[in-house]
């Protein structure tokens, strides 16, 4: 990534483009608030947003975009942040052992971030735009949906957690998406379970092995 990076920046700006990557490999799974990380490392907006760019444009982040419509209001606009390889994230986060990690906040996060990156890699590798069938939901009430998958004008709400045995709740906010005015899919709750479970006739837990 060092050599990669000599060859899009100046020299100079190599290290704090360096704390840069850190900054955003610690934020995975989140909202992207740059405003944030330009205050942490002292930089500009024009520098953050060009250094993002480039981040992107290498591969080593994806930026999950909000789903919209005519038919949905007040959506947040701010698109998800996902750093592209879990490892190098965990390492430029601090957690060089599995065992840390588990005990940490951040497990959720990397768990959620696995999930969604390798989604993304199915897509790509199938030669899919991966802008056109893969959203998230959030709202100005802050009622998320972690993904939405929409193929042949039908979503399908997605919900990541890391335990084996979810419940309803997971998926309380699935019904926002018959509001979309395209068809309603079934759902799932992407988990630990070790077997296809179906929470209710129309969403599934799906353990994490299928992926």
């Amino acid at each position: 990534m060092e050599r990669d990076v000599r060859k899009l920046i100046n020299v100079e700006d190599e290290i704090k483009f360096l704390k840069f990557i850190e900054s955003l490999a610690v934020r995975t799974g989140q909202a992207l608030n740059l405003n944030d990380i330009c205050k942490e490392l002292g930089i500009t907006n024009n520098t953050a947003n060009s250094w993002l760019s480039i981040a992107v444009s290498t591969g080593i982040v994806y930026l999950l975009q909000p789903y919209s419509n005519n038919a949905v209001a007040s959506i947040v606009k701010t698109p998800k942040l996902y750093f592209m390889d879990t490892g190098l994230a965990c390492y430029l986060a601090g957690y060089t052992d599995s065992t840390t990690l588990e005990k940490s906040a951040f497990n959720g996060a990397i768990f959620e971030t696995f999930v969604v990156t390798e989604i993304i890699k199915s897509f790509v590798n199938n030669g899919l735009d991966v802008k056109r069938y893969l959203y998230y939901y959030r709202d100005n009430k802050k009622r998320e949906i972690d993904l939405l998958i929409i193929y042949n004008r039908t979503v399908y709400p997605i919900e990541i957690k890391k335990n084996s045995n979810p419940d309803k709740d997971s998926i309380k906010y699935f019904h926002i998406v018959k509001k979309f005015g395209l068809d309603a899919g079934n759902g799932g709750v992407i988990c630990m379970t070790k077997d296809l479970f179906p929470i209710d006739k129309e969403n599934n837990m799906i353990p994490v092995e299928l992926l």
